[in-house]
């Protein structure tokens, strides 16, 4: 039987910390909006492009209190819990208006940030119709924290079983042979050692590096913090690997034991304080999903997005929230999945990304919305580096993308230096997306990595532009809502 994800005293604290919140902006309501990605989907440029576009008031047309007239402006506030690092906003900007632009480093740990947004409100508030204000707390943390939360509810018997069944699938068995060849070889009944522990660690950890490389780009592949550990490296709480069951009874000195130990002291001091302290304090989820990696990866990659969608979906606290229950039982009443990198598909393909994202989630959002949540899924670049043109050859017009690969991208036996401009036909995907799962058929993209864009508009503020695809809709599903 599956274990609960949460404790009485997980539950007491989840309540106190939303009581927490409350009180301290009594009179703004606050919202929490949750953003996470898997394998390099942009979360770091989602949000800084979420920041930057609310600061300056930018050219959002599908965000409804913008174009209205009623969005007054926004604000960076004063950071909203000690505890937690800051969003480098001002530093990824940077990166991206630079004289060079490049794109800021991916996240590897926790950060929040606080917006208030002031707006019009065309409700009766206070005796009134007039201006109001709204707390918009922005939390990023990395996709494979995310990846974990099924671990909550899995003891080290049923966690062991799948990660070696996953393991031992035809389209694993170059990434997981070492590491298999190594389990096979040990006696988990004998006496615990720490050699035997790190070997095997290390084993496990190097199939679960291997196979998120682009070539493979698989998702469901917990634990999170064995590729991005941090100042857990080398810990026992990172030393463990999933083993087959024993014959017999399990010795509490043996090996199997130990890792047993070790697996749930994982979830004890990593998992279970960032669903207790952050995960369960959510009001609103995006995940960012870079769905044409998995498609150019092939039919494994894309089922095991699937599979690790399903998982994800499973671990939200979704429902629908009112002011009074979320005093002390925040819920995700909306989630969003964002098919990102539209940029690098030609707009005729856009819809059918999207519909690829709608297939991907389908069975997931039917249990969300039976919870009273909302799901939407949505094709969408949060800053665009490519444009669209058309090219002639041999009397047949071609749509293509034009654009700058970064330095080391390869296509045809051609090396980019990351200052070449393109011009790029990346190829169609298929009308009807059933045909990637039925069929099981590989979809031919030429997929490359693209420079941010070198040349960006100032509006008549002095502001910079930040060129998108459909991110003023998914602004406007993730809080357009709350500026009504």
């Amino acid at each position: 039987m599956p274990q609960s994800p949460t404790t009485i005293t997980d539950e007491i604290g989840i309540a106190l910390g939303n009581l927490a919140d409350a009180a301290a902006a009594p009179f703004t309501p606050t919202l929490r909006l949750g953003v996470t990605g898997l394998s390099r989907a942009g979360k770091t440029i989602f949000i800084t492009a979420l920041i930057h576009n609310l600061l300056t008031g930018g050219r959002l047309p599908g965000f409804a209190a913008l174009t209205e007239g009623r969005f007054i402006g926004a604000r960076l506030a004063e950071h909203p819990d000690a505890g937690i690092p800051r969003f480098a906003y001002e530093q990824h900007l940077a990166a991206l208006t630079a004289k060079e632009p490049h794109w800021p480093e991916s996240t590897r740990k926790i950060s929040q940030l606080r917006l208030t947004l002031k707006f019009q409100s065309k409700r009766w508030v206070s005796g009134m119709f007039g201006p109001t204000v709204l707390n918009l707390d922005i939390v990023d943390y990395p996709g494979e924290w995310l990846l974990d939360l099924p671990l909550l509810s899995l003891n080290f018997a049923e966690w062991s079983a799948q990660a070696l069944k996953r393991a031992a699938l035809p389209h694993s068995e170059a990434e997981a042979a070492a590491f298999l060849s190594e389990i096979q070889q040990t006696d988990a009944s004998k006496e615990a050692t720490d050699v035997d522990a790190e070997r095997l660690a290390g084993a496990f950890t190097d199939y679960l590096r291997r196979s998120r490389e682009d070539g493979r780009a698989l998702s469901t592949l917990p634990p999170g913090r064995f590729l991005l550990p941090g100042d857990l490296e080398g810990s026992p709480a990172l030393t463990f690997a999933p083993l087959p069951p024993l014959a017999g009874p399990v010795r509490s000195s043996s090996l199997y034991a130990m890792l047993e130990r070790r697996y749930e002291a994982y979830k004890a001091i990593v998992v279970r304080p960032f669903f207790r302290d952050h995960f369960a304090r959510l009001d609103r989820q995006v995940v960012l999903v870079d769905t044409l990696r998995a498609l150019n990866a092939g039919p494994a990659a894309v089922a095991d997005l699937e599979t690790a969608l399903i998982d994800i979906l499973a671990c939200f606290r979704q429902g629908d929230n009112n002011p009074i229950t979320r005093l002390v039982a925040r819920r995700i009443d909306r989630i969003l999945f964002a098919a990102t990198k539209a940029d690098h598909i030609h707009s005729s393909s856009h819809d059918r990304l999207e519909a690829v994202m709608n297939r991907l989630v389908a069975d997931a959002a039917r249990k969300a919305r039976f919870a009273g949540a909302e799901t939407r899924s949505m094709a969408m670049a949060a800053i665009r580096a490519t444009r669209e043109s058309v090219i002639e050859e041999g009397g047949v017009k071609h749509e293509v993308i034009v654009g700058t690969p970064q330095v080391g991208e390869v296509l045809d036996g051609t090396t980019y230096d990351g200052r070449t401009e393109i011009a790029l036909f990346p190829g169609d995907l298929p009308e009807h997306p059933d045909a990637l799962f039925e069929d099981g058929r590989p979809v031919v993209l030429n997929f490359l990595r693209f420079q941010p864009p070198q040349r960006l508009e100032k509006n008549a503020e002095g502001n910079i532009v930040l060129p998108h695809i459909r991110f003023d809709r998914a602004l406007d599903y993730l809080i357009g809502d709350w500026l009504r």
